[in-house]
């Protein structure tokens, strides 16, 4: 690969790999105040989110795509191959804790939200889900963007580093 390349494609991956991470820490930054509101505030705020966020959502996979491609194209047994391997392992983490954790819940605060067809096709709101108790419901949502800022930032540090060397 031309080394002008690569250096693009290591830009991109950091710069997808930030979003990544800017997504999740904003998410995690609300923590505090959110857990002041009560139910009817919490689910009101809840679903000013999804639209943008959606969007934003592309970014996580494609910094997958990007550092696999960055991965492969670096030399092997180096410390930058072994950092590239560990953001990539980070940022399928960030994806894992997405549809573990986060995507269930989005199911549950989405389904008497009208969205397109697309919409809710991606959250699958059209089934009804039920809860007891909605902070248990809460705490899991605000605790996995919590997990994912997490691991997006070690992905974003080991890309960094990778990218420095």
């Amino acid at each position: 690969m031309a080394f002008a390349m690569y250096i693009a494609l290591e830009v991109l991956a950091v710069m997808l790999a930030a979003v990544t991470m800017s997504l999740a820490l904003a998410h995690a930054l609300e923590l505090p105040g959110k857990l002041r509101l009560d139910r009817e505030q919490y689910l009101t705020v809840q679903t000013i989110y999804y639209p943008g966020f959606t969007l934003g959502g592309i970014a996580e996979v494609a910094s997958i795509v990007a550092v696999l491609a960055l991965w492969i194209a670096s030399p092997a047994n180096t410390p930058q191959f072994w950092l590239i391997a560990a953001a990539l392992a980070a940022l399928s983490t960030v994806q894992a804790i997405f549809w573990i954790m986060t995507q269930p819940i989005n199911k549950y605060w989405l389904q008497n939200v009208h969205m397109s067809r697309a919409a809710e096709r991606f959250f699958e709101t059209r089934g009804e889900m039920r809860a007891d108790n909605w902070t248990v419901m809460r705490d899991r949502w605000e605790r996995s963007h919590v997990l994912r800022a997490i691991a997006a930032g070690t992905a974003l540090l080991c890309l960094t580093l990778a990218v420095a060397l």
